[in-house]
């Protein structure tokens, strides 16, 4: 028998995932121990925007993948700032939104202040009021500065405020109309830093001095700076004159005369009037469908939505509003996305904040599924064939999971297992779902899959090699004009490279075949290979995924 020859192993065709391709130094291992393609500092950065660090994942602490991301976000600072704050605020202001949570961006944002040069502290200055849309993000932001760029005083730490920051906060003040800026200062003037620390724009006012451009603003800047009587801004300001109005409500009937009569936004009453349940009953009708959907479990939590209730019924209706839902532009994904959060009876938005609990009630998860379903009519197909492969290894059973808003919706494969429901339902059917772990495995996903089988499903827990669905696309000659993979990235067990597996589908296949490699977590790196134009990674989970999907099969 002739001596094995050690050489004839290495191969750049077909290499085991348990080590590198031959030649190629841009790979690096996960956290399986499989070697992936290590994402470019830009990818890492935007993933973690996207996705944030909060829960960790299944293989690596919240703690530690924050310390990571974080890095990667200095080291993207110092390479090119301004680049930073234009992707940023591109993740940021995006419509429909590509982040579940602002945070990420604003953390990035204050230390683009604290860590950037001139340059970029320039370009910051132009995104905060874009980025900090509301008074609770202009508190984050502010929270963070003080961590990221701030001095040590006897009482704690204190924010440097040189001319960029004042003049960036001051822009906050002065980018819409008065009547505009004073709506969003009277829905919260006192709110909590990330610290926990108090927050009032009054305190930011005085830091920035903003110079009045007319009288209205004139008004504004005196009414929160204390200056200016409530009768003076009540004259200039039609927003502070609802305020005062719904400020001035003490009783429940009140509250209700001024929703119904004098039509003042739910945002200007008082914490005190949105715990009682009789005024959530009258707000039903009058808040925007958005509003309505993301109120669903305060209202329920305080008893406003009960079962058989009136309330419940008028809810459940404009839930099933099939014109109001397309005018409000309801996505599939938003539809999901709330029902999951709804049906998962908790939610903790603020890591420092006590837990929020309630009870579903099933009439408002059954409408909530017919707004998903309703949705559907405003989305456009591709036209094109799709492959999505959902792994189904032990990691994406983690027990973590996905969380939005501070509510678990489900694990990464349940997650990944609606995504591919989305996507068969928007393109009619033309399209075929397998599970992977270490095999190929039917799915049982079909575009009349019911939302509430998908929660049953369990992965088959094995291991993971995510050439599978590129090898079993060529085996089966399925020509695919798009492939779709629903991943956490931790490859390992194939013998062959996801990369390698794809370029030989390709070559016998499809030679324009796309790929989408969606992420369920900010890991670092991914199984697309990142000189690959045919190949888009994304990370995170919101309702633009499956139009970016549609957009990258169809180019």
């Amino acid at each position: 028998m002739a001596p094995r020859d050690p050489l004839a192993a290495v191969s750049t065709v077909a290499t085991p995932q348990s080590q590198p391709i031959p030649g190629r130094s841009d790979q690096v291992p996960n956290a399986a121990g499989g070697y992936v393609f290590a994402k470019d500092l830009w990818t890492r950065l935007e993933d973690f925007l996207i996705l944030g660090t909060t829960g960790g994942t299944y293989y690596v602490g919240e703690d530690k993948l924050t310390a990571e991301n974080a890095g990667v976000l200095f080291q993207a600072i110092a390479e090119d700032g301004p680049r930073v704050v234009r992707l940023l605020t591109d993740i940021s202001t995006a419509r429909p939104p590509r982040a579940p949570k602002p945070r990420p961006a604003l953390f990035a944002l204050a230390a683009c202040y604290a860590r950037g040069d001139a340059d970029t502290r320039r370009a910051a200055k132009s995104a905060l009021a874009k980025v900090a849309r509301t008074t609770d993000h202009l508190a984050q932001f502010f929270g963070y500065y003080k961590n990221l760029g701030g001095k040590p005083t006897s009482r704690g730490t204190a924010p440097r405020v040189g001319r960029s920051l004042r003049t960036a906060l001051g822009s906050w003040f002065l980018r819409d109309d008065p009547d505009h800026v004073a709506f969003k200062a009277v829905k919260a003037r006192q709110r909590k830093t990330p610290q926990g620390e108090a927050f009032d724009l009054r305190d930011v006012l005085r830091i920035a001095h903003p110079a009045a451009d007319s009288e209205q603003r004139k008004a504004l800047f005196g009414w929160i700076a204390g200056n200016v009587t409530d009768d003076e801004a009540r004259d200039e300001l039609p927003a502070v004159d609802r305020f005062l109005t719904a400020k001035a409500v003490t009783t429940v009937d009140q509250a209700v005369r001024v929703v119904t009569e004098a039509r003042v936004p739910w945002e200007f009453l008082p914490d005190a009037m949105l715990r009682e349940p009789a005024v959530w009953e009258v707000l039903i009708d009058t808040v925007g469908m958005t509003a309505l959907i993301r109120n669903l479990a305060r209202m329920t939590r305080i008893g406003a939505l009960k079962p058989l209730g009136d309330a419940t019924g008028r809810a459940v209706a404009r839930l099933t509003d099939r014109d109001a839902i397309l005018k409000a532009r309801i996505h599939p994904m938003d539809a999901w996305l709330a029902l999951r959060v709804y049906n998962s009876g908790q939610a903790q938005p603020n890591p420092r904040a006590d837990r929020q609990v309630w009870q579903p009630v099933p009439a408002v998860s059954d409408a909530l599924e017919e707004t998903y379903e309703l949705a559907f009519g405003a989305v456009e197909p591709s036209g094109k064939r799709l492959l999505v492969a959902v792994d189904s290894s032990g990691s994406m059973s983690w027990g973590g999971g996905v969380r939005v808003g501070g509510s678990p919706v489900g694990s990464p494969y349940e997650v990944g297992c609606a995504m591919a429901v989305m996507l068969a339902r928007i393109e009619h059917g033309d399209v075929h779902v397998i599970d992977v772990d270490t095999d190929v495995h039917p799915s049982k996903v079909t575009p009349r899959t019911n939302l509430r089988e998908i929660s049953t499903w369990s992965p088959s827990g094995g291991g993971t090699d995510l050439s599978l669905p590129f090898v079993w696309a060529r085996r089966e000659r399925f020509h695919a004009d798009g492939i779709v993979v629903f991943t956490d990235n931790e490859t390992w067990a194939g013998r062959t490279h996801p990369s390698q597996a794809l370029r030989a589908y390709r070559d016998s296949v499809n030679p324009r075949a796309r790929v989408v490699v969606a992420a369920m977590t900010a890991a670092g790196y991914s199984i697309g290979e990142p000189d690959d134009e045919g190949v888009l990674n994304m990370a995170g989970v919101d309702a633009s995924l499956p139009l970016v999907i549609n957009g990258f099969v169809r180019a």
